[in-house]
């Protein structure tokens, strides 16, 4: 029986409780209201800016116990970051507990992100007797789209694009009943009410926009890609362009139209079962695949079936999903066979979501076009992840993830609200408030004109549904990236502090933010690994060992710096690197009178090394660079993995991972290739060469040692190396030494090198912490942006540190960086 405010006062209690976190369409209020009543407590739950507000009355232990079980019993889809119970003055009569509507304010709350169908939708879907029996656009506030169809806050169906789609008397009616699993699930739709399907032709001119049946439109896909024809998927967050995995031929057309001639393609299978029959899938992946998030998960191709090659060329692992939405679910059981499911783009460019643009952008892609009217308010790509060291790793954070909250350290809970503009690749940005960090879904390359402008409007929504008034700006050191541009322009523009970060420092300070270090952490080592960043000192960085806290770092060491002939031609063209590491290890002369019998010297004989020749005497477009993303560029091109030209950011160091893989227990791999350390000296910092390395590499190659094992010899080399160099820059410095090292930065999403590193640093007694929520790569940086700018306004760093020689320099006494 319940509790009613006309009982004795002496028996009553009386409180407010406050919860914030992602809370809002999650099915968090009917939670309150089942375990309120079974409390026999009354009183009201609603949302608000600031998250859920709860007022009620009753026994004060049925109170207590409401706030232990809401902890306990929180839906699937939530977090909770902050829980405060305070007395409620003046409670009203209240007859019972109610929910009642929202009220605005300033939103402190967090988005939910989208979730993959639940098990009940799924089956409901499938089930013929069910009422939304073959609905594609099936819900339940325990899954279905909120990001990517939110236009503001509080989250309410009003402030969705699901406001066009009036709710029927049977949709209304589970909305509005706290015991359904639908209550106030703001998307909840049927084929009464709901957004519709439709099919566009391109091939024959056809655009009928008039919606058929669901069935009827899934049967017209299917039998599309059943004859190898291309099919573009109007789906979550944006189009994707489908065919039939298992067609060569259908695939090489997709690569063809789309211009994507070699980077991997994401595979989609129906169940478990099916990628099975593909790749191995452990315990662990099974799950993650299956999870409310359902990225795409990086799986070894070991299986029984073989898919065509050209799903991912000189790869030995395929990024499988499972169907995450009810149209998803629907087209795959109608199919006995994967499916390409690769975002829908041309080149570069951002996701097409709209339907227009669809028919502009993808006519000479797709054959097919599988249209719906719910519109996609936010552009959001599949997220990916693969396992490293016993535990899955973001690389691409996106749907499922984001834009969900990352709870900072301890010390920051007093951080201004801070913008972090990121970096120019693989771009994030991330905002600063209430002592959490909302990191933005993956926008992609900046340097592409679509994905800028959609990096904008995304900016311009995140500080609009969290109500954000950035205190502090924050952006990368390199003056030409548009991100850095774009963040002067809006520092300049609104009088706010623009504090530049060194792209390193980022790289370090994210992982130091996602593990947890405080605040007030001592000076840890940062071992950095990449393609390029700007140094403090104006020239490229990219194999890095740092000293440093969040305000502060200085460098110890680096890869030995190498010439990047061309500049950045060099990146796009890996033999250049080749040759310019080969010349920095030995003349050309000595090579040719050892190595002439090599492939290696006819192919480079046939480029222009006269003129690149003439460049380095010069120091024409020549600069100098640390970095290990060309190392592993140099070594892939030196083997005739990727020689001529990249396709794609990283395809040397993705082919030689692989190759390293392929590597058999019978083979004899020894200690590595060798690298030499050179101690730091009074004028110069330590360095790791690489010399040794090569001239082993050249005589495996002349000797034809297999691929694999010489590519195993060399992340095996690499990785003894690095814990050379950290052991020789730890002797330098006075005790206590630090001994815990953040490793960051793209070449660490190699999970070979990472778990060669993190064993040969666990046996020297350091403490080795690695990303695991937060990609490695420049996806991450702008959370390390935004903490390190934080923490230059906290009144930590208004002291200095003395420990190790190293000192965080107080705001005032800060001079510009160098760029």
């Amino acid at each position: 029986m319940l509790l009613t405010s006309s009982a004795p006062a002496a028996a009553l209690d009386a409180s407010e409780i406050r919860i914030s976190g992602t809370v809002q369409g999650v099915g968090f209020r009917p939670t309150v209201w089942r375990l309120a009543r079974e409390e026999g407590l009354v009183g009201e739950v609603l949302n608000d800016g600031d998250g859920v507000l709860i007022r009620t009355v009753g026994e004060a232990d049925a109170i207590a116990r409401l706030v232990e079980r809401i902890r306990a019993e929180a839906p699937i889809l939530s977090r909770i970051e902050s829980m405060h119970r305070a007395p409620l003055p003046s409670p009203p009569a209240f007859p019972d507990f109610r929910i009642v509507e929202s009220v605005g304010g300033e939103n402190r709350t967090r988005i939910a992100a989208d979730a993959a169908l639940c098990h009940e939708c799924r089956d409901e879907v499938l089930d013929t007797t069910a009422r939304r029996h073959g609905y594609p656009f099936t819900n339940c506030t325990h899954c279905g789209p909120r990001f990517s169809i939110v236009q503001s806050v509080p989250y309410d169906r009003a402030r969705t694009t699901m406001s066009a789609f009036p709710m029927c008397e049977a949709c209304k009616a589970e909305y509005t009943d706290p015991a359904d699993r639908r209550f106030h699930a703001q998307p909840i739709a049927c084929a009464v009410c709901g957004p519709r399907l439709w099919v566009e032709r391109h091939d024959i001119g056809e655009a009928d926009t008039a919606p058929k049946p669901a069935a009827e439109v899934i049967a017209i896909a299917a039998a599309e890609l059943r004859m190898g024809r291309i099919v573009a998927l109007r789906g979550l967050g944006g189009f994707h362009l489908v065919c039939d995995a298992t067609n060569a031929d259908a695939v090489e057309c997709l690569r063809q139209r789309k211009h994507r001639y070699a980077k991997p393609l994401a595979v989609m299978a129906r169940d478990l079962d099916m990628v099975a029959r593909y790749c191995s899938v452990p315990p662990r992946a099974a799950e993650l695949l299956t999870s409310p998030e359902a990225p795409i998960v990086l799986l070894p191709a070991d299986g029984a079936e073989r898919l065509p090659g050209a799903i991912a060329p000189q790869l030995d692992m395929l990024g499988f999903m499972l169907p995450y939405t009810p149209l998803h679910v629907l087209l795959m059981e109608a199919l006995d066979r994967p499916v390409v499911m690769t975002s829908a783009n041309l080149s570069s460019e951002p996701q097409v979501i709209d339907n227009d643009e669809a028919r502009t952008k993808l006519r000479d892609i797709a054959d097919v076009c599988v249209m719906h009217d719910r519109d996609i308010a936010n552009r959001i790509d599949d997220s990916v992840v693969r396992f490293a060291a016993g535990h899955p790793r973001i690389l691409r954070r996106a749907r499922g993830y984001a834009p969900g909250a990352i709870p900072l350290p301890n010390g920051f809970d007093r951080a201004p609200d801070v913008l972090a503009y990121g970096g120019e690749l693989k771009s994030t940005f991330c905002l600063i408030k209430n002592g959490a960090a909302v990191l933005s879904q993956h926008q992609g390359d900046l340097e592409d004109v679509a994905t800028f402008e959609d990096f904008q409007k995304n900016l311009r929504l995140y500080t609009s549904i969290y109500d954000h008034k950035p205190r502090l700006i924050a952006a990368d050191l390199h003056p030409e990236y548009l991100s850095t541009k774009l963040a002067h322009e809006s520092a300049e523009n609104n009088g706010h502090p623009l504090e530049r970060i060194q792209h390193h420092h980022a790289h370090m300070a994210s992982c130091m933010a996602e593990n947890g270090l405080p605040l007030d952490t001592s000076p840890v080592l940062g071992l950095v690994l990449d393609g390029l960043g700007m140094g403090d000192d104006g020239t490229f960085w990219g194999g890095e060992l740092l000293l440093g806290d969040y305000g502060s770092m200085r460098r110890l060491a680096s890869l030995k710096p190498v010439a990047m002939l061309g500049g950045m031609q060099a990146i796009r063209e890996p033999w250049r690197s080749t040759y310019a590491h080969l010349r920095e290890a030995l003349d050309w002369d000595e090579f040719t009178a050892e190595f002439e019998s090599l492939d290696l010297h006819r192919d480079l004989q046939r480029k222009p090394l006269a003129v690149i020749d003439r460049m380095l005497a010069s120091r024409l477009n020549c600069p100098v660079a640390s970095s290990c993303g060309r190392l592993f560029d140099a070594v892939a091109a030196a083997m005739g993995l990727c020689f001529d030209h990249a396709a794609y950011e990283g395809q040397g160091a993705m082919a030689l991972e692989a190759a390293a893989g392929r590597c058999l227990p019978e083979d004899s791999i020894g200690p590595g290739y060798a690298f030499s350390v050179i101690a730091p000296t009074t004028t110069r910092i330590g360095q790791l060469d690489p010399t040794p390395m090569w001239r082993a590499l050249l005589r495996d190659l002349r000797e034809r040692t297999p691929h694999p094992v010489m590519a195993a010899r060399f992340h095996r080399g690499l990785a003894q190396g690095l814990v050379d160099l950290i052991n020789t820059a730890l002797a330098t410095l006075p005790a206590p030494r630090p001994d815990t090292v953040v490793l960051s930065g793209g070449c660490l999403q190699n999970a070979i090198l990472l778990e060669e590193l993190l064993l040969r640093l666990s046996d020297c007694g350091l403490t080795a912490l690695s990303h695991k929520k937060v990609p490695a790569n420049d996806g991450g940086i702008s959370l390390g942006q935004a903490a390190i700018a934080a923490a230059r306004h906290l009144p930590v760093h208004s002291r200095t540190h003395s420990r190790n020689g190293f000192h965080s320099i107080p705001q005032h006494e800060r001079s510009a960086p160098c760029v």
